[in-house]
């Protein structure tokens, strides 16, 4: 299996996306893994769908290796959300994640991001988010420069957002039942919320 989760690359790459995966797991119920899944920003390995059990299993990401269709059994997608309509029909998806992606996306085109993924999802169906808490963004530089997590990924970053703020723009986009909390030591921060 390629290690090569993401664009460039870092020492806790690996470790991290697992963590991430972890986290996205024990949100979702059971229930839902009976359906399909989205996974936004699924990265160059597919790391969190390959590592969930979901009937149908589809991912996105501009640097996604699309390879991996046939040989995991995923729909993969090669293309930015964050200027265009997702190519997938209304209410097609039980979940939908977005794992440390929020805060690559600019905050002019969060909303028409986020009204997309109310679309794509079914009544009721799940949307949840992983991002850095933004105390830790001058940390997360230091372990980029030497080499501990992808520079590449580090300097794209657009927003520092804190919970207060996120748990705002999910809530005014027409989100409801929003759960947050933190983990990894306080380091990033996860939502919760349903159509």
């Amino acid at each position: 299996m390629n290690n090569h989760f993401t664009r460039g690359s870092g020492v806790l790459e690996g470790f991290l996306s697992k963590k991430r995966a972890e986290k996205a797991n024990s949100l979702i119920s059971k229930s839902l893994t009976n359906g399909k899944i989205l996974d936004i920003g699924c990265g160059y390995f597919p790391h969190f769908l390959v590592n969930t059990n979901f009937s149908e299993k589809y991912g996105i990401d501009p640097s996604v290796n699309l390879d991996l269709v046939k040989k995991e059994g995923l729909v993969l997608t090669k293309t930015r959300v964050d200027n265009k309509k997702l190519p997938y029909k209304d209410n097609f998806f039980d979940t939908v994640t977005m794992l440390a992606v929020f805060e690559h996306i600019d905050g002019n085109k969060l909303d028409a991001v986020l009204i997309e993924i109310l679309r794509v999802l079914k009544k009721n169906g799940i949307f949840i988010i992983t991002t850095p808490s933004p105390w830790s963004d001058k940390l997360l530089h230091q372990m980029a420069k030497i080499g501990l997590i992808s520079s590449e990924e580090i300097h794209d970053h657009k927003s520092h957002y804190d919970m207060k703020t996120i748990l705002k723009i999910i809530s005014n986009t027409g989100f409801k039942n929003i759960k947050n909390g933190y983990f990894e030591l306080g380091f990033n921060m996860w939502f919760k919320a349903e159509k």
